[in-house]
């Protein structure tokens, strides 16, 4: 299969201007033949937004679902993308991914919320979500859930073969796609990508470096840190000699 990462700059909480711009990348995901494009972290309303949180979240099947459902269908292209849910009184972190047909995946909340304003904004998720996508075991974290191990794993024990990750990783942290990401593909043997913001949001300015790394910790995928369409073919076999041999040569002691 082929997948579509896109990295691009915030939308500073213009709802509109991010749908539209969703729909030109889908097109263009779907021009160069790819099944599923994954956006960044809270692409709707914008991460570094903390009063939008709140006040612009959605419900899920509400108004951004209706809408970002029927971009994936118009392109013929599936999408997996972050946004701010809201549900009752409690506000999360959350992504959702739809396939070509705008039918909904899979649903996702953030576990490991990342630092006080995060905190602040959402409440945690708690279930992880897989689902079946063009004959792959397909599962979501969220950012600062892949540097965690144990949730990669949790999910390779699972059953997955791919982990879609809108992210919002700021300057600083490129440790992040350069060592956690592609140790976390191959400690378990999955493929990774990691769809990460350039530029800056009130204030705050992300890395980019955004990757698709494979189950043996190759980039097949990168990008720099200006705005990006990676394309990369996503569940080729891997030579066995390439694959971490951990798992199964563990020792407990």
């Amino acid at each position: 299969m082929k997948l579509a990462l896109y990295q691009g700059p915030p939308i500073g909480g213009d709802i509109e201007a991010g749908i539209s711009r969703l729909g030109a990348q889908l097109e263009a995901a779907a021009a160069a033949g790819a099944r599923m494009l994954v956006a960044p972290e809270l692409f709707l309303p914008g991460y570094n937004q903390p009063e939008l949180h709140g006040a612009l979240s959605q419900p899920r099947g509400g108004d951004w679902s209706d809408r970002l459902s029927g971009l994936a269908r118009a392109a013929g292209c599936g999408l997996c993308v972050g946004w701010a849910e809201r549900d009752g009184d409690l506000v999360y972190n959350a992504a959702t991914c739809w396939d070509a047909d705008g039918t909904e995946l899979g649903h996702y909340r953030k576990i490991q919320l990342f630092g006080p304003m995060e905190k602040a904004s959402f409440a945690p998720g708690s279930d992880y979500c897989l689902f079946e996508l063009e004959g792959l075991r397909a599962a979501m974290l969220i950012c600062y859930d892949v540097e965690f191990a144990a949730h990669v794993k949790a999910l390779a024990e699972r059953g997955a073969e791919l982990i879609l990750v809108p992210t919002a990783n700021p300057v600083g942290f490129e440790h992040v796609s350069r060592v956690f990401v592609p140790a976390r593909a191959a400690e378990v043997g999955v493929t990774i990508a990691y769809a990460n913001f350039c530029g800056t949001d009130a204030g705050l300015s992300f890395g980019g470096e955004s990757l698709i790394a494979g189950p043996d910790a190759r980039p097949l995928a990168s990008a720099g840190t200006a705005e990006t369409l990676l394309i990369a073919e996503v569940g080729t076999p891997i030579a066995p000699g390439l694959r971490s041999t951990q798992l199964q040569d563990f020792r407990e002691v």
